[in-house]
């Protein structure tokens, strides 16, 4: 399988990308259920309906690149969850996002998968920009999260690292603990 510079971008984003989520859902879990509902200043008016909505985004672009076939569907089985039961359902999706950037090649980068947009009907769109989106779109909220979780008794975890050698010791110790520690290349 031949696997250039933008794979591997795709993979260590993976990688970080559940990590970054488990630092801030872990956080979020030690609010009590009215706090992490509570309304706040956002794109989204709670911790709750943001987080909620990332992993419902995440479930139907996981969806539409593993070619699932439910499309809007993720949309109207999904249940928002407290943030204790959160934790562990972004923790699946996350894997199951880990599991398709390490099995893409180079090839497979400009391939298209269709997403099911409503009365749009079906748009195909390309691997490579859908992965893009949906790393854009985890960060923009989890960034809205980290604010409204400054507002509350609990300090917000450090969110804007990556896979440095600086921290490569500690970035190390929590993906082991995680079961998360990337492929030697990433790290």
């Amino acid at each position: 399988m031949s696997r250039g510079p933008l794979t591997a971008h795709f993979r260590k984003m993976a990688h970080n990308n559940a990590w970054a989520n488990w630092r801030l859902l872990s956080a979020c879990a030690r609010l009590s259920d009215e706090e992490f509902r509570a309304s706040r200043t956002s794109f989204f008016p709670s911790l709750h309906e943001t987080l909620n909505h990332n992993l419902l985004v995440d479930l139907y672009y996981i969806d539409a690149l593993e070619r699932g076939g439910l499309g809007r569907q993720v949309g109207t089985r999904f249940v928002p969850l407290a943030a204790d039961a959160l934790v562990e359902a972004q923790a699946v999706a996350d894997r199951r996002l880990i599991a398709f950037c390490d099995g893409l090649a180079d090839t497979s980068l400009s391939a298209t998968v269709p997403t099911d947009r409503g009365a749009a009907g079906a748009i195909e769109e390309r691997i490579d920009d859908l992965l893009a989106h949906l790393f854009q779109h985890q960060v923009h909220h989890r960034g809205q999260a980290h604010a409204m979780l400054a507002g509350t008794e609990i300090r917000p975890p450090q969110l804007d690292e990556y896979f440095l050698l600086y921290d490569s010791q500690q970035t190390r110790v929590e993906l082991r603990r995680l079961d998360l520690l990337p492929p030697e290349e990433l790290l």
